[in-house]
């Protein structure tokens, strides 16, 4: 298989986009992370390297925005050799389920949930999830975000596996205002 083929590619982005801020609705979620939330909210741009057989650039937008019933709104686009990726979801905390939850769609078949934790005065999400892409390849995405410093920065950290020949595609992406 060649690594760096549109698909893959798309298969990719979808990796990293697939744990960029995401979410399910809150029930009456603490005010304190609601704030925390908002504190993302603006304009971020990230630059970083898709490493596999060969390594290329990748440059990422992402919009954070306020959104309904305490929640926070994104919309996002990584690109990479010519090759562009679409991605919108929420983040939001779940009193209920005492976690904040993440949930995104694509302009590809990818979509994606992770939950983050809040250490200190950050989140991480975590994200591994096993699924075939469009042309039916089995794979394993990996991925972690880190909303670091209650506003300050984004981190993409990311791995896709493709499962029968144990090929990969890692990426990390620094995210700033």
């Amino acid at each position: 298989m060649k690594l760096f083929g549109p698909l893959p590619r798309i298969v990719a982005l979808a990796g990293l986009l697939a744990v960029t801020p995401m979410a399910a609705a809150p029930v009456m979620a603490a005010p304190a992370d609601v704030a925390l939330l908002k504190s993302y909210v603006g304009s971020w741009k990230g630059r970083g390297t898709l490493v596999g057989a060969e390594s290329e650039s990748v440059v990422c937008r992402l919009t954070l925005s306020e959104g309904n019933s305490e929640k926070v709104n994104y919309s996002g686009r990584c690109t990479l050799a010519g090759t562009s990726l679409a991605v919108n979801g929420t983040l939001a905390y779940s009193d209920q389920n005492r976690r904040y939850e993440a949930a995104m769609t694509s302009n590809v078949t990818f979509s994606g949930l992770a939950v983050g934790k809040k250490s200190g005065d950050s989140i991480v999400f975590n994200l591994k999830e096993r699924n075939k892409d469009e042309a039916g390849n089995d794979l394993t995405v990996t991925a972690a975000i880190v909303l670091k410093g209650s506003g300050k920065s984004i981190g993409v950290d990311f791995q896709v596996v493709f499962n029968a020949t144990g090929e990969m595609l890692k990426a990390s992406v620094p995210f700033s205002k």
